[in-house]
């Protein structure tokens, strides 16, 4: 049975992008066997070291006991790490993942011309990758799609629009370029179910917690669920919300790219589960940002599922997180 004998915390700014914030949690048990987590952006998630510490001396046989465990996703991440460790069973497999590869999606960002924009497509469809998402926004939207189409028209291609759009119209243009999906159109429900019956891509919403997917199902918003594991509180509800999709018969695209390397292998996890069915997308942060060996990251557009090893499947540079760190504390 796991208990927790001890655990670290080191608060870490990432050195790319707008530097984001995580926190990597360091758990022990009493055989002296160790699981790591991850909370990316973690002021949201509320004050992570005042509720890590309850995790310590509590007995259970399996994470998903735990609910939402102490410490948010950092901590929940360290425990079922630490027990698919303890288990010889890897993370991919304890969650019921079924595939032993993932084909990705790269995020391409507005740009500052239309050349531009095809440039970057042209660097990542020679890298291999099969399918990119396209950031969308009023005025940046249908001329971009229309140059990328141009230039590939057999690319898969997916639009993102992170609840920019207020207009239906300007959307149901899109939909001419047979874009493989509309993510995140609007902020609100009814108007991504509008959008939905007007268009034939699938509308892909993004949740926070399985009553907002319970609400967006009922409403039919979509066809597709944006899932991004960081915004769930346990890897359990992770799971329940993939069940929940897949049983509405909606498709499914794995997100969460950002952090040192520990979320970003969790969501690879989650991604191999079957009802799993778009490209996933874990291509950021840059690989030279993870504290992981071997680094987390897409291959000729690929991503491997590591199942040879137990647990996340990867090994953490502990002195590298150490000396990123800008604060810890031990318990």
């Amino acid at each position: 049975m796991p208990r927790v004998r001890e655990l670290e915390v080191f608060r870490m700014t990432l050195p790319y992008g707008r530097r984001p914030e995580t926190v990597l949690v360091k758990v022990t048990d009493y055989g002296g066997m160790v699981g790591w987590g991850e909370a990316v952006e973690p002021d949201r998630q509320g004050p992570l070291e005042r509720s890590l510490p309850a995790l310590v001396g509590v007995d259970w046989e399996h994470p998903s006991e735990l609910g939402v465990a102490p410490g948010g996703t950092a901590g929940d991440m360290a425990c079922w790490d630490l027990w698919g460790r303890m288990n010889g069973v890897p993370l991919a497999h304890a969650l019921g993942g079924t595939r032993t590869s993932l084909t990705a999606t790269v995020r391409l960002s507005a740009d500052r011309s239309l050349e531009s924009m095809v440039a970057r497509v042209n660097r990542h469809v020679c890298a291999g990758y099969g399918h990119v998402t396209l950031d969308v926004h009023p005025g940046w939207d249908v001329e971009p799609l229309r140059a990328v189409r141009a230039a590939y028209p057999a690319l898969a291609i997916a639009v993102d629009g992170r609840g920019a759009y207020t207009e239906i119209e300007q959307l149901e243009a899109l939909d001419a370029y047979g874009v493989a999906a509309i993510e995140r159109p609007f902020k609100d429900l009814l108007t991504s179910a509008d959008l939905q019956d007007r268009v034939s891509a699938p509308v892909a919403v993004e949740v926070g917690s399985l009553g907002e997917l319970d609400e967006a199902i009922g409403v039919n918003a979509g066809r597709a669920l944006l899932l991004r594991p960081s915004r769930f509180g346990s890897l359990a509800s992770v799971r329940l919300a993939h069940d929940r999709a897949a049983e509405a018969g909606w498709d499914i695209v794995c997100a969460g790219g950002l952090g040192a390397g520990l979320a970003r292998a969790a969501t690879v996890a989650v991604a191999s589960l079957p009802g799993c069915t778009l490209p996933s997308d874990v291509a950021e942060p840059p690989r030279s940002a993870q504290v992981v060996l071997p680094p987390v990251g897409a291959s000729g557009g690929v991503v491997a599922v590591p199942l040879t090893q137990p647990g996340l499947g990867h090994t953490v540079d502990e002195s590298r997180v150490r000396r990123m760190a800008r604060q810890s504390f031990h318990v």
